[in-house]
């Protein structure tokens, strides 16, 4: 089992920036790839951002050049620094645990409100 808790989100005006957090606890030692995901109002959930636990990372085209997805092992937490945000990175942002060898399932995060508005 995997426990993810969310936190940073909020209202920010376009140009801003915001930094996720993502605190992974229960069967740790089993977790290489964690993901980013977002849902915007009226869009379907989309994938974000993922890194493995070597650090090779990859992003939606949408966000390249803005987003950092980091990650510290020791504390167990994975981060989104968001940078130069826009109206449509408005959404429900959530931690990402995929299926993966020795996690036969897919573990998500309850979720952080991100606000691009002026």
């Amino acid at each position: 089992q995997v426990q993810l808790v969310e936190s940073g989100g909020g209202l920010v005006q376009p140009g801003g920036s915001l930094r996720l957090s993502c605190a992974a606890s229960g069967s740790l030692f089993s977790i290489n790839a964690m993901a980013w995901y977002r849902q915007g109002p009226g869009k379907e959930r989309e994938l974000v951002a993922t890194i493995t636990r070597g650090g090779p990372t990859n992003y939606a085209d949408s966000v390249k050049g803005r987003f950092t997805i980091s990650r510290d092992n020791a504390k167990n937490t994975v981060y989104l620094q968001m940078n130069g945000l826009k109206p449509d990175d408005t959404a429900v942002y959530y931690c990402n645990v995929p299926p993966q060898v020795g996690i036969p399932r897919s573990y998500w995060g309850q979720g952080t409100q991100v606000t691009v508005s002026s």
